[in-house]
């Protein structure tokens, strides 16, 4: 089973993935992966050298394309638990959760097939158990 737990502070050498709930015109973007057939909000694992905040900029861009985009944290999550990333249960990782509020986007050239922009969100999530906990807690403080 995995754990998803939320903090408001941490060494920010800890912090290993950006993840980005992402929107334009008020509705959801994800990204289809081009070997997966489920959905997922865009993110990625830090670089040697960057800051958090370059991270999911970064990502951002790569996963969905944006070029025009204001983006904000909203705060520091962990998940526990044998993950694709955690071979342990016990591994704890910790990473950062944004929001983005897109204006525009350019062709995809990445590991992502397409972006999936919808009304509604989404079933068929690739991450079930961590993206629907980040997605709830960044509702319980105001960003959606």
């Amino acid at each position: 089973m995995v754990e998803v737990n939320f903090y408001d502070n941490i060494d920010d050498k800890m912090l290993k993935f950006a993840v980005i709930i992402s929107k334009i015109n008020g509705k959801w973007v994800f990204c289809k992966h081009k070997e997966r057939d489920t959905l997922e909000v865009p993110g990625g694992h830090r670089e040697n050298g960057e800051t958090i905040l370059e991270t999911a900029r970064r990502e951002l861009r790569e996963e969905t394309g944006t070029i025009d985009f204001i983006i904000e944290p909203i705060c520091i999550y962990s998940v526990k638990g044998k993950t694709r990333v955690n071979e342990n249960i016990h591994t704890e990782t910790f990473g950062m959760l944004f929001m983005a509020n897109i204006f525009s986007f350019e062709e995809i050239h990445s590991e992502i097939e397409r972006i999936v922009i919808v009304d509604n969100l989404i079933d068929n999530w690739t991450y079930p158990c961590i993206q629907s906990k980040l997605i709830e807690e960044a509702k319980n403080r105001g960003f959606l």
